[in-house]
């Protein structure tokens, strides 16, 4: 059995991928850059969409190439990274989804990405969020612990807190007109180890920004003269931040972990409800 890109993944509901997958929507030319193995491509062109794909690795082109109508082996780091690909036309949607965090200008690459643009067309972009109390954690415990994957992925070279990112679009010509906040506690994510080390008083503190539990934002981008109204991140409204099950929240001290392992999930269920009676 082949061994699985590191990026494959099934793409499960309210996730960043799956946010993604709805807002390019279907029946569009779509450039995809940085696609991966395909895990967006796929679902993109089962909504009868023409999708073209830029990708550095040779291994994902190998497989990416089933599900898109043309593929490129491209490095976005280069500036002039348009001549090493044929004339690609303009595309109604072109889709950076977990991209711009790898590159070390990505600006320079979304400046280039204006004139591939039909004039209605939009930019669809996720982006992980580097104020997350997970990272918040990694920083606490004087630990920043890169992984295969997430927050703190092993090839990312930027990271963007929501200024950033929306600095990232008002200094190369676009605005933000649609926003979606992925917003998981951090004993949900893969540094949730690093969120179990930090002292049971201190995480309430670390909870307490207002973005602190955003995990990734996807966004809709257009060119700063199309029509619609321009969203400034810091000012819209976050999704109410996600309240953790019993056991999560006994977990998150070392002697609750260590009650809540003899808990039968009815005992559980029980406690849980005297817990969110509270508010807790």
């Amino acid at each position: 059995m082949p061994e699985k890109h590191n990026y494959e993944y099934e793409i499960a509901p309210d996730t960043a991928p799956e946010k993604v997958v709805q807002m390019v929507g279907g029946n569009k030319r779509v450039l995809e850059l940085g696609a991966g193995p395909g895990s967006i491509t796929r679902r993109i062109s089962a909504n009868n969409c023409s999708v073209t794909v830029l990708e550095i690795d040779w291994s994902a082109i190998k497989i990416v190439k089933s599900f898109c109508e043309n593929v490129y082996q491209c490095d976005l780091n280069k500036p002039d990274w348009k001549s090493s690909v044929p004339a690609l036309g303009k595309f109604e949607t072109i889709v950076a989804a977990d991209v711009f965090e790898h590159l070390n200008d990505p600006k320079t690459c979304l400046n280039q990405l204006h004139e591939l643009l039909t004039e209605n067309g939009s930019l669809v972009v996720s982006l992980p969020h580097a104020g997350h109390a997970a990272i918040m954690a990694c920083l606490y415990n004087s630990d920043f612990d890169y992984q295969p994957y997430g927050l703190l992925d092993n090839t990312h070279v930027r990271f963007f807190g929501l200024k950033n990112m929306q600095t990232l679009f008002d200094d190369t010509g676009f605005k933000i007109i649609e926003v979606e906040f992925i917003v998981t506690h951090p004993m949900k994510t893969e540094l949730s180890h690093q969120w179990a080390r930090v002292p049971t008083q201190s995480k309430p503190i670390f909870l307490s920004g207002k973005f602190s539990q955003v995990y990734q934002v996807v966004l809709r981008v257009v060119p700063c003269e199309a029509p619609g109204r321009a969203l400034n991140l810091t000012t819209t409204p976050i999704p109410k931040l996600e309240k953790l099950s019993i056991t999560n929240h006994l977990r998150n001290t070392k002697v609750g972990g260590y009650l809540a392992s003899f808990m039968t999930p009815q005992t559980r269920g029980k406690i849980t409800k005297i817990f969110r009676k509270f508010g807790l």
